[in-house]
């Protein structure tokens, strides 16, 4: 890697962690400065970012990475419930397993390739899901989902381990003499991981996050990963053996989206099985494609507006619409309103298919095709030649 490409990055990665760390101020003006809201974009961001490290970079479309996201998630919450309420320990735990996991998918699903692939992750998601919804009940807590709560009081008898679900121990807290005061709510060496504090944990370990995918992209293994993407046959006949780099990519992958589990866990305590849904694998696959796939800031972006978009139109109901449209006449006001409910409150995700549609149609390479478009017309009016009879300056 040349000098220019290093400072180049080096002010790439700057800009992205001050637009991270200063979202609570800049989307406040539009109501998205919420905490909570906060939270989603920066753990969906690490998701997309994550995912992105496969499909992005070896072309190989995962349907099935909800399935870590979902290990992450409930490895978290098991950290909280037997040892602490610190979650460092619950993160490190959650990114560790997932890679386990992606091994083993990972080295069965990578001896197919294209929709075989697909198929293969997305059938392991979705037994996944199954397992934790119903046969690992007394490890999920089944549809009620798995949440943490007050310590097992003492007199309980030793019968009480056999009820983990519904009891926890945190014998590390127990033994450093923690007290809780109503809920159990998680921490960083005692600050509070609710709220602001909670979002900017997120939002360093989202830099991180992305530091790391830059530095894989510009590394060797990096340029192997998109020479497998442009023509893997190739690499084989020249005597490359491609299947080490997929199944670490696949693992990388993996890890990222157990790291977005952890957090969601960290941010609100609890694991479901939905979080495993085959739903939850196309949407990060949207987000992906929506932000520009094989790009660095693509896939946060698309993260981010997926998660805008549900957070804004969702809380739209006709109340609303009827005061944002009250300047029309009334005969008029009844039925766009009728219009719009359509796309908002339940039916936003409708909203979020027509712009879908309209950026794959114009943009098939996502917003970030989009941002390049208009930078190439500033520079074009930069370099565009001085007018007929005028001397260059």
């Amino acid at each position: 890697m040349n000098g220019n490409s290093t400072r180049s990055d080096f002010l790439l990665l700057i800009i992205f962690a001050a637009v991270v760390l200063t979202a609570p101020i800049t989307l406040a003006p539009i109501g998205a400065g919420y905490p909570d809201i906060l939270q989603k974009f920066a753990i969906y961001g690490i998701f997309a970012i994550g995912f992105n490290i496969l499909f992005g970079l070896t072309g190989y479309l995962s349907f099935g990475h909800a399935a870590f996201l979902g290990v992450g998630s409930y490895a978290s919450v098991w950290m909280f419930k037997l040892f602490t309420m610190n979650v460092i320990p619950a993160v490190i735990f959650s990114v560790a397993l997932a890679g386990v996991f992606a091994l083993l998918i990972g080295f069965v699903s990578l001896r197919r390739s294209g929709i075989y692939f697909s198929i293969l992750t997305l059938a392991f998601a979705q037994m996944s899901y199954n397992l934790a919804y119903s046969v690992l009940t007394p490890l999920t807590n089944g549809e009620t989902g798995l949440q943490v709560r007050h310590l097992a009081p003492a007199d309980r008898g030793p019968d009480y381990v056999l009820k983990l679900v519904n009891e926890d121990l945190r014998w590390v807290d127990q033994a450093f003499g923690v007290v809780e005061h109503g809920i159990p709510i998680t921490n960083l060496f005692g600050m509070k991981m609710s709220g602001y504090p909670g979002f900017y944990f997120c939002a360093v370990i989202l830099i991180i996050a992305f530091f790391i995918a830059m530095r894989i992209s510009r590394s060797n293994f990096g340029m192997m990963l998109k020479a497998i993407k442009s023509n893997q046959n190739r690499l084989q006949y020249t005597g490359v053996n491609t299947r080490p780099y997929l199944l670490t990519a696949f693992i990388i992958s993996g890890m990222y989206a157990g790291l977005a589990g952890s957090l969601l866990a960290v941010t609100d305590p609890l694991a479901g099985a939905e979080r495993m849904q085959w739903t939850a694998s196309g949407e990060v696959v949207l987000m992906t494609i929506l932000g520009g796939v094989g790009t660095l800031i693509g896939p946060f972006l698309g993260a981010t507006l997926i998660k805008g978009f549900s957070a804004l139109f969702s809380s739209y109901n006709e109340n609303i619409l009827h005061q944002f449209f009250s300047f029309l006449p009334e005969f008029m006001q009844d039925g766009v309103v009728a219009v719009a409910s359509m796309f908002v409150g339940e039916g936003w995700e409708l909203t979020l298919g027509l712009l879908f549609v309209i950026i794959m149609l114009f943009l098939p390479g996502g917003l970030m095709q989009g941002f390049y478009l208009i930078l190439g017309l500033f520079k074009r009016k930069k370099t565009s030649p001085p007018a007929a009879g005028k001397s260059e300056a």
